[in-house]
């Protein structure tokens, strides 16, 4: 009898393990069928955002230290989103499986480490701005999902005739055998299919055929031009007006507004005497403007990429808000988007005769979804997060003292002006150049001050005025170029830009955290 032991306990070691590892798989497809569930639920009801992974990923933007968002910007650029949420999976497929395997042996245990994931989901979607209690529900729906798939999944999984165990340490799942096959094949198809539907019900929410049979009026006060030589002749340079699909992106919204231009009401209230309301279809046929505006994100480090420019139509709000009647003592505009993110500007900005936009295209055609569609703010001279609100539908004139907006409540500034700023766009860092004339250029701006000069210098000399390209006004970017004799040997190039005021770039490196980065660009190249 003893020689037979160590024999069986041979035998029964890759048994455990292969148990184990079925344990945890019924957790990871226990979890799957609950996120199904739940995005299901989520798309039914008409709120996609309330998804458990969306709901947890825009709490943690509420929830992230400055310094983590903007290593993640600077890092990912435009693939953040997609890095969050990868994460955010990949974290929750760590759980599951670990619920998973605690349920082997505490099975009540385990099922409430499942649920518990759309509990925590859950109280995520109700602490989102603009959302009510039945935000939860989605989450909820999806824990009561994954909770009864991980039941029928240790059933399967348990030796047969054993039935249900209790919350006992003999539910050792007896490995994989045909029914613990055919039972996560199963609740494998439930996952995909519930997830794959309710992703089906959200696109066909998607407002891009409204987008495209809107129809945008001619602007009764057509702003100047695009003067000819606005773009600088040099191969590699960015085009003056920046295409839509290549104009940069930052946001807190995981997943786009979808804003019907039937259902879009925009509100004007707060300190002001007679409240307005206007429909989409009110405010087109308004007189509209149009105006040539470069938008910066303060999230830009100096040479960066978030910084375009475009050609925007659109409703002067001086002229909305006059309408209202603002009342003595304000001194910020409120705006509040679909998603309930929110941003202050500076009242007296928007009524100093700059064009202060409600815009609804973008370089000729409706905005995009992605950039703000149906309408968004465009002021010029500010950095996006107090000017630039996209699918906005509520405008609150209101005071600093009184109301704090999403950003300005995390520390950035208040007041948040442009600051004088060139870029190198050409040659390339570390690019490998031949000895002779070579063009130095790049863009500058300075938002509502203008761009008067641009100079260049080589390893620290003296600085070379560069050749400015002409532009249709003082609120857009300005494309410059310099020709240098470069002589063999590694060379560094710098940078700085003057504005109308006569203010020059600042030269001291400062990161952009709380009103926008300083510093010069440079560029370190190869010449042989």
């Amino acid at each position: 009898m003893n020689d037979t032991t160590p024999s069986r306990r041979r035998r029964s070691l890759p048994v455990r393990i292969a148990d184990r590892w079925w344990a945890a798989l019924a957790g990871v497809l226990a979890a799957a069928v609950g996120l199904g569930a739940a995005e299901l639920a989520a798309a039914l009801a008409g709120q996609a955002a309330t998804a458990p992974i969306l709901a947890l990923g825009s709490a943690g933007i509420d929830v992230t230290p400055q310094g983590l968002k903007a290593w993640a910007i600077r890092t990912f650029g435009d693939n953040d989103k997609a890095v969050l949420l990868a994460s955010l999976g990949a974290g929750a497929t760590v759980v599951a499986a670990l619920a998973g395997l605690l349920a082997r042996r505490h099975r009540t245990a385990g099922v409430c480490a499942v649920a518990g994931l759309g509990v925590v989901a859950a109280a995520a979607a109700v602490g989102r701005p603009q959302t009510d209690g039945w935000a939860a529900v989605p989450s909820l729906v999806g824990a009561l999902a994954g909770a009864a798939a991980l039941i029928l999944l240790l059933r399967a999984m348990s030796p047969r005739g054993a039935g249900p165990s209790p919350d006992a340490n003999d539910a050792a799942p007896a490995g994989p055998d045909r029914r613990v096959l055919l039972a996560g094949a199963g609740t494998l198809a439930v996952a995909a299919s519930t997830g794959g539907l309710g992703r089906v019900i959200t696109a066909r929410r998607n407002v891009s055929a409204a987008r495209r049979g809107v129809r945008l009026p001619p602007p009764t006060g057509p702003g100047p031009a695009v003067p000819a030589g606005a773009q600088v002749r040099v191969p590699g340079m960015p085009p003056f007006t920046t295409p839509n699909g290549a104009f940069y992106r930052v946001d807190t919204a995981l997943v786009l507004p979808q804003v019907d231009p039937a259902d879009w009401t925009l509100r004007i209230g707060g300190m002001v005497d007679r409240p307005v309301e206007l429909t989409f279809e009110e405010l087109l046929r308004r007189p509209l403007i149009d105006r040539e505006v470069t938008l910066t994100c303060v999230s830009n480090e100096v040479g960066g990429p978030y910084v375009g420019h475009a050609r925007w139509l659109g409703v002067p709000l001086a002229v909305l808000l006059r309408e209202a009647g603002v009342r003595a003592g304000a001194d910020q505009l409120l705006s509040r988007s679909a998603d309930g993110w929110t941003c202050g500007t500076p009242l007296s900005v928007v009524l100093d005769g700059r064009d202060a936009l409600l815009a609804v295209g973008m370089n000729g055609v409706p905005l995009p979804i992605a950039h703000g569609f149906p309408a968004r703010l465009v002021v010029p001279g500010l950095y996006g997060y107090v000017s630039a609100t996209k699918w906005v539908v509520d405008l609150q004139v209101t005071r600093y003292a009184d109301q704090a907006a999403y950003w300005t409540r995390r520390g950035w500034a208040t007041d948040a002006p442009v600051k004088t700023m060139a870029r190198i766009d050409l040659p390339r860092p570390l690019q490998r150049l031949r000895a002779g004339r070579v063009a130095v250029a790049g863009v500058a701006w300075a938002q509502h001050r203008g761009v008067d000069a641009v100079e260049v210098r080589v390893d620290g000399g003296p600085w070379h005025p560069a050749r400015l390209a002409t532009v249709p006004g003082i609120d857009t970017w300005r494309q410059w170029v310099w020709e240098w004799n470069a002589t063999p040997g590694t060379h560094r190039l710098e940078a700085r830009a003057t504005d109308a005021t006569g203010r020059t770039q600042i030269s001291e490196r400062v990161p952009p955290f709380p009103s926008g980065a300083t510093g010069r660009p440079s560029v370190v190249v190869t010449v042989t």
